[in-house]
This record gives C-alpha cells, structure tokens and sequence, in this order.
C-alpha cells in the first residue's frame, strides 16, 4: 500500500469513526505505530485531520443532529451562495477607509472583500491565501500576510506560528468569518485549528465586522468564537433570523443588510 492509499484509508475510517487510536490505525492498515505517526505528522500538516494524544481527529467536522459533516475545499465553497457572498463582500468594503489597516479571515466572502480593495491605499494583513491571489500583484495595496502551516484544502495559514503573528499586529477593521450565529448570539465555527487566530483577530483589531449571510443563522459550530455584543458591524442577507439581528442592535451593533 503506497503512503498515498494509506493516507486515503486514514481519512477514510475518521470519516466513520471520527476518532481513531494510532494503535487502532496500525494494526488497520497492517503497518508499524512509527509509520502511522509520520503519516498522521503528515495530515496534521495539510489540516485534514488534527493530531491528539495517541491518535488523531478529523479536522474537518461538526456534530449537528449526531451526524458528522465535513467542511468543502475552498473551491467548492467559493461558488456556493455566490450572489449573496457578491452582495455582501460590496457592502463590506466600503466600510474601509482610504489608508487604513484591514484584517481579512479565511474564507470565500473575505477573499471577494480583497477583490474590491484592489487599487486602493489601503494595508491588508491576511492567513487566507485567496487574498493573496486577489491582491499580490496590486501596487496599490500593501499586503502582508501571516505565517504558517498551510491548509491546502481551504487556502489557509494556521498553527502557532498564524497565532503568535496576529498578536503583534493592530488594524483599524477586522473582517471576520463564521459557521454560525446561534439564537443567543453566540458567534461559532467548527473548526478548531483556526478558532483562536479568529479570537486573535478580534482582539488585534479597532473595529470587527462579521460578514455571514442568511444561512450562517443559526449555522452549526461549536467552538465560542466571540458574541454579538463584541461585534461592531454585521453585514448579511435579508433572510437572516430577525431576532438574532435585534440582539446585534441591542448590544450597540450596526447591522448591514446585503
């Protein structure tokens, strides 16, 4: 079996199990801990799964009804939901301002909110290699983008290294990213690896926009990100859930409907 097929299997018996045991994992495939160690080393790395004590995790998943859902590759999500994502990376970019620092989360809508700042005077600091695609050959903008291991399935930067960077920066707006906005305003996503340089962005920056359209209400994830309450602007679509937008204006939010 070639480590290509090894590594298929691996990820295969996550998908049903959701974790396994280096041990289990060994004796599945028939091959020594040290080689199914190295292969999980591997995984970790391109954020297929998320290595634990003795064993590993999928990475790309969240629990809803019991079942196991797995995150799209970027390319995939990029194309889901495109008008609404159109419509709202509009709205977001023009609440930057000429020769400002700008924050921008993984993901598909951030990635759109960098095609709009093309040409404008404007630091962007980013882990999402989309905007990189969007802005590396603009001489207008000054792009400066985060280390990190990179995620090749969703064009992102993540790991200590994305952490401790984020930390040493401070920008005028973040522009932040979710997987759901629970009825009690709770802001959550499902994917652990990139949590806390979320939380890291939120506290890096002066002001924090939330772009999540109609369909992140209620969404699903279950890691706390921040709440609504921590949230200057949200910008969505017209068919987010209208209580859960009265909590935003409540807590002093402005809400932005795309």
């Amino acid at each position: 079996m070639t480590q290509t097929q090894r590594h298929a299997k691996i990820v295969e018996s996550l998908r049903a199990t959701g974790v396994a045991s280096v041990r289990e994992l060994a004796e599945s495939l028939q091959v020594s801990e040290s080689t199914i160690r190295r292969d999980l080393k591997l995984l970790d790395a391109n954020g297929e799964l998320i290595r634990s004590y003795g064993g590993a995790a999928l990475a790309l998943r969240d629990m809803t009804n019991g079942a196991m859902t797995e995150e799209h590759p970027f390319d995939v999500t990029a194309t889901t939901d495109r008008a609404m994502k159109e419509a709202m990376a509009e709205q977001a970019a023009a609440l930057v301002a000429d020769d400002s620092v700008v924050l921008l989360d993984i993901g598909t809508s951030t990635s759109l909110i960098a095609r709009r700042l093309r040409g404008r005077p404007v630091t962007v600091i980013t882990s999402n290699v989309g905007v990189l695609d969007e802005l590396r050959d603009d001489d207008a903008v000054r792009l400066v983008m985060l280390g990190g291991v990179l995620r090749r399935n969703y064009q992102s930067l993540v790991g200590s290294l994305t952490e401790k960077a984020m930390r040493q920066v401070s920008a005028d707006i973040a522009f932040l990213s979710c997987t759901g906005v629970r009825a009690n305003g709770h802001v959550v996503d499902d994917m652990a690896v990139e949590a806390p340089i979320k939380q890291a962005m939120i506290e890096a920056a002066d002001r924090v926009a939330l772009v999540a359209s109609e369909t992140k209400f209620p969404g699903t994830g279950s890691l706390r990100l921040c709440s609504l309450a921590d949230i200057d602007v949200l910008v969505t679509t017209g068919g987010a859930d209208p209580q859960t937008l009265e909590l935003c204006r409540q807590a002093g939010g402005k809400v932005i409907t795309a």
